[in-house]
């Protein structure tokens, strides 16, 4: 699809603000916010004079070094459950020397808009939601239509009540070479011959993880095939970790921690990655590692990545259905990744390392 012909720069976007700088304001979800490349893609191909920028987290922010099109991102930790105005007012004051023309709020909460306002940021797009309209003014309607994440958000960067198009451009995450090479330099995770599978076990909500035994009886499947496996995950998947290193032996390694930044080298440098509906299966498909994802009760129609995966591994269809009894069962918010075999994920597992070249460089 070509965007950039569809939706190119009208008279109704030229203006004082036809240079000026664009903000956007993401879910700080890691999944969602690797989305939000399709939108710096969107926004660059209709504004190609127009710098890009990102709100985001500290833990987000290692993403951005490798989103092509982006200016840089504004850090900002806001608290969630309350509304410490005097951290809006203090975030309004940084953007205000922006000089911001438009703000893209993807979120639907009343502060999500506030600092946009304050800052004067004199276009404010967002659906409408928690009775914003004073702090939005270019307000949207028919986001509850939309099933998929990637459709809400990319919408908002096309003018209003444009029709969405069939396909969205790729998210898509640029890693150095030079930058890998040090990282392995520096961690000691020299490239070897045999293939490196990352795993990555954990997940928002128990109900999406994949049990933890799974994982580890996975893991020394493909230890005993002859693969290093490296667990990723944050500091609060250090558990996890350590129950798959001690099942799965000498070649499973811990590789988790607080720096996103590690995980991202390491998913770049890995050949294959196995991980549940999660950030990391997010990053890894934005970067081109093949990817197995595991769905229980999301729907990976709707939540999967827009990039292609390389296996999309989902629970049988049971009757009756393993949480409700009925024999015919449509919720798939039923479905466990607890009855999803060991077996078939290690099979599948086994055919993409089969299909890798001979060494990933």
């Amino acid at each position: 699809m070509n965007i950039s012909s569809k939706y190119t720069v009208t008279e109704a976007d030229r203006g004082p603000a036809a240079h000026s700088s664009v903000l956007i304001v993401p879910y700080m979800w890691i999944g969602d916010f690797v989305r939000c490349h399709s939108v710096v893609k969107l926004l660059k191909a209709r504004w190609p004079d127009r710098p890009v920028d990102m709100l985001t987290t500290t833990l987000c922010a290692p993403l951005l070094e490798y989103m092509p099109g982006l200016r840089h991102g504004i850090v900002c930790n806001l608290p969630r459950g309350r509304l410490p105005l005097g951290e809006y007012r203090a975030l309004a004051d940084r953007l205000r020397p922006e000089n911001y023309g438009t703000a893209l709020v993807m979120l639907r909460t009343w502060k999500s808009a506030l600092a946009p306002f304050l800052a004067g940021i004199p276009q404010r797009v967002g659906f409408i939601g928690e009775g914003r309209f004073f702090l939005l003014n270019d307000v949207r309607w028919g986001e509850r239509k939309l099933p998929r994440m990637i459709d809400r958000c990319a919408a908002l960067a096309l003018p209003k009540n444009a029709p969405l198009p069939s396909d969205w451009p790729l998210p898509e995450l640029v890693v150095p070479a030079a930058e890998v090479t040090a990282w392995r330099s520096r961690t000691g995770r020299s490239a070897d011959s045999f293939p490196i599978v990352a795993l990555a076990p954990g997940a928002v909500g128990p109900g999406k993880r994949w049990p933890t035994g799974h994982f580890a009886a996975l893991a020394r499947q493909l230890a005993q095939d002859g693969a290093m496996i490296w667990i990723l995950g944050g500091p609060q998947e250090k558990t996890l970790a350590t129950e798959i290193v001690q099942y799965a032996g000498d070649r499973a390694h811990d590789l988790t921690g607080s720096d996103l930044r590690n995980a991202i080298l390491a998913l770049k440098t890995a050949d294959i990655a196995v991980s549940n509906d999660s950030g990391l299966m997010h990053i890894a498909a934005a970067i081109g590692t093949p990817t197995i994802g595991i769905f229980g009760p999301t729907d990976p129609r709707l939540w999967a990545p827009l990039n292609p995966l390389a296996a999309v591994v989902e629970p049988p269809l049971n009757a009756p259905c393993p949480t409700c009894g009925k024999p015919d069962c449509k919720n798939i918010r039923h479905r466990r990744t607890d009855d999803i075999a060991v077996s078939h994920v290690v099979e599948v597992a086994r055919r993409q390392i089969a299909a890798l070249p001979r060494q990933k460089s």
